[in-house]
């Protein structure tokens, strides 16, 4: 069956987990999950923007923020998501283990930018700033935060893949969970490019974007 799938994409020129309308109805199902998430990040951007210069006296982005870690964070995801691009083209070229060293290293990359959020996050309560002092904070750590757990979510995801592909290799079931995950993983990309912009960067300079 994955043989002759794998035959009609490429007479028809579509990708594995297109050429099988079942898999191609859930990357469907998958979309309109992501809009529910973009409802949520809506939400909590909305939320951080009200909430932006309510400092209570404590501390300030100016205090807070600085530059060299998020400049590594941003360089960790954006390059993950170029390795799980990668994976995907890897994928629909039959190639296993191109497939499974690009998904890994995106999982490292990810993993790098947990740890590194987790790191900012840890040094900014031991200097006093915690969520519940000031709008501010609550805010920053709810969107920022719930950021986090999507990436570390993912991370666990793109785990379950690996052990996937190298139980039951490229199938237009696996071929789909690699795609949906891809699609996942660059959403929060995306979000991560806003958090940097809105949340950090335009606080960094007073409110106004450099």
């Amino acid at each position: 069956m994955s043989q002759t799938l794998s035959k009609l994409a490429r007479e028809q020129e579509l990708p594995l987990e297109f050429a099988d309308y079942h898999e191609s109805i859930k990357i469907t199902g998958f979309w309109i999950f992501l809009t529910t998430d973009l409802v949520l990040f809506s939400c909590l951007f909305a939320t951080f923007a009200v909430m932006r210069y309510d400092y209570a006296n404590g501390p300030t982005p100016l205090h807070l923020f600085h530059m060299t870690p998020l400049i590594v964070e941003t360089a960790l995801l954006l390059t993950s998501s170029f390795t799980c691009s990668l994976a995907i083209y890897q994928s629909r070229r039959q190639n296993k283990n191109g497939a499974l060293s690009w998904l890994i290293l995106t999982i490292l990359l990810g993993m790098g930018f947990v740890g590194t959020e987790v790191h900012e996050f840890v040094s900014y309560v031991n200097s006093g700033a915690t969520w519940h002092q000031s709008g501010f904070l609550s805010a920053f750590f709810t969107l920022v935060g719930t950021h986090g757990s999507h990436v570390t979510f993912g991370i666990f995801w793109a785990l379950t893949l690996v052990a996937q592909l190298v139980q039951r290799g490229i199938t237009p079931r696996t071929s789909r969970k690699l795609y949906t995950f891809a699609l996942y993983w660059h959403f929060l990309d995306i979000v991560w490019v806003f958090i940097f912009s809105f949340v950090y960067l335009s606080n960094m300079t007073g409110g106004k974007m450099v």
